[in-house]
């Protein structure tokens, strides 16, 4: 099998699993080079650790084939496709040393010991715990032993790493100590990475792609600045933290400029895809949704709830005709006020409405 320095890709033709009558994954197909950070990004049972098990050869393929260059690997085993592996739960040996949990997947492999020890070495000075290789899994915190369980799966030197919501057990602090520790080492490897998370920011602080899955089909896949400031549809706008949602009535268009009528007044927005008929769907993101003048365009909404957050206030108010909305505010607000919101129309994403 390559190793990390030996291949260029990887693809997915068309690859689908089906669980009985479910199609948990659907014509999946995907190229990712050598040296890329790919995140799987959805909601729960959208496919993207079912995508990862059947990558590592945990899950069959019911349709499809995956390559490594030109050489399917669908059809081998777990072991025989030389990956390297992260689970959420670590899955160390509580009974063996750092050292030698890191080292257990050469042994499995028959590498000779002359060999293995200075690998071992490079993986713990790789994830920074030469001081803790003597220890047990037990006497170390939360973050080192996922150091070790990253540490074991790069020791083999695999061609990719798959790292399945590997921080989501971590608490606040240790998650972003651990994302820049990941992507440092993924830097320092030169292999591919593929890591499922259903935490957008995680996607957009570690990847170089994002892959966004829904109901088992890829919905759209771009670098974390598409994602975050151009999702193509409605649904991916929701998970990219886009949490207004308003419903207005098309008046006019201009290329990709648009204004929409909502709730008795008006509002300016960029169109993102094709809006059939007159309805359409403005998503906003709440850091973009500001009180205005009350001459300005925008909606008038009244605060139900808002909370501090250092530098500026967030809230949550509703609008006369009941919409939700969520909103930023550098001066403080209190509940009950009535205030106008609107966003820059650059801001304001419009979709097809349903």
């Amino acid at each position: 099998m390559a190793t990390h320095s030996t291949f260029k890709s990887l693809r997915l033709d068309g690859v689908g699993r089906d669980f009985g009558t479910m199609n948990a994954l659907k014509d999946l197909s995907l190229e990712i080079k050598r040296g890329e950070f790919i995140a799987l990004l959805g909601p729960s049972g959208c496919g993207k650790s079912t995508a990862l098990n059947c990558i590592a050869g945990l899950l069959p393929t019911t349709r499809g084939s995956i390559f490594l260059d030109d050489r399917r690997i669908d059809t081998l085993p777990t072991e025989d496709r030389g990956f390297g592996m992260v689970f959420q739960s670590y899955a160390l040996f509580p009974h063996m040393t750092v050292r030698a949990n890191i080292g257990f997947g050469l042994k499995m492999q028959g590498v000779p010991k002359t060999e293995a020890e200075p690998r071992i070495d490079r993986a713990i000075k790789t994830v920074r715990l030469e001081s803790q290789a003597h220890k047990l899994p037990g006497q170390l915190s939360g973050g080192q032993q996922q150091r070790v369980a990253i540490a074991r799966a790069i020791a083999v030197d695999p061609p990719l790493v798959l790292m399945d919501e590997p921080l989501s057990n971590l608490d606040a602090k240790l998650r972003l100590e651990m994302r820049q520790e990941i992507r440092r080492i993924h830097q320092s490897l030169g292999c591919i990475t593929i890591y499922v998370t259903h935490d957008q920011d995680e996607a957009l602080s570690l990847a170089d792609r994002i892959v966004v899955l829904r109901d088992g089909m890829i919905r759209q896949v771009g670098t974390p600045e598409d994602l975050y400031a151009r999702p193509a549809h409605l649904d991916v706008a929701e998970f990219m933290g886009f949490r207004n949602r308003i419903t207005g009535r098309v008046l006019s268009r201009d290329g990709t400029s648009v204004q929409l009528s909502v709730g008795g007044t008006t509002m300016d927005g960029v169109l993102q895809e094709t809006a059939p008929g007159d309805t359409a769907v403005a998503a906003i993101r709440p850091d973009d949704m500001v009180p205005v003048a009350s001459d300005a365009h925008g909606i008038d909404a009244t605060v139900e709830a808002i909370e501090y957050r250092g530098r500026d206030f967030f809230g949550q108010a509703r609008s006369s005709t009941g919409d939700e909305l969520f909103f930023r505010s550098e001066t403080r607000v209190v509940p009950g006020e009535t205030l106008r919101l609107g966003a820059e129309p650059a801001r304001v994403l419009v979709y097809a409405g349903e």
